[in-house]
This record gives structure tokens, sequence and C-alpha cells, in this order.
């Protein structure tokens, strides 16, 4: 199944829905058939973004001994900031330009 977010203010990015389901757990959003980032909500959003990928990157980079099998990077080698990327930028023109962006699957 694929997600797709729009928004007036830009393209919208489709994206597979566990990749999907991933980013809208990160912003506090429920994973669903439909749901809105208001105008309001999207500098949270991305800054929830921002964090989560600081924090994968600095589990990455922290030494082999200190990782637990739990922290395994199982997403075939594809980072969270390439997966967050066009999401990111999304929210951002459409804050900018005063816009929702709503998904749909």
């Amino acid at each position: 199944m694929l997600y797709k977010f729009k928004s007036q203010a830009a393209a919208e990015v489709i994206m597979l829905q566990p990749d999907a389901e991933t980013l809208l757990k990160i912003i506090g959003k429920s994973p669903g058939p439909q749901g809105i980032v208001t105008v309001d909500q999207a500098p949270a959003a991305v800054a929830a973004l921002h964090k989560a990928i600081e924090a994968q990157e600095a589990a990455a980079n922290a030494p082999a001994a200190d990782k637990s099998d739990d922290e395994t990077d199982t997403s075939g080698g594809v980072s969270l900031r390439s997966r967050a990327g066009p999401f990111i930028e999304l929210l951002e023109k459409s804050a900018a330009a005063g816009k929702d962006v709503v998904w749909g699957v």
C-alpha cells in the first residue's frame, strides 16, 4: 500500500506504507488511511523528524559493543535522513506557504 502526502504548496510525496507509518509515528500522528498535518503542527513535526534522524545517526556511529540487538538497522541500508528528506521538504514548503499537508492511502 502507498501513502500519498499532498499539499497545495508543493508536489506530492509518495511512500510505501512501512516508511510512511514510521514517519507518522515520529511526528506523533496515528497511521491511517487519511490525516492532516496542519500549518501550526508542521514546525514541531519537522523538529521531531530532525531529532529522530540525529538519534539514528548517533546510534549508527556508536561503537559496535554499545549496540544491542534491538538497535540493528534493518532498513536495508537506507537512512532515515534519506527516507524523510522529501517529507521534511514538503512540510517546510507547505508551512512557509500557509498550507496544510494531507495524506491518503
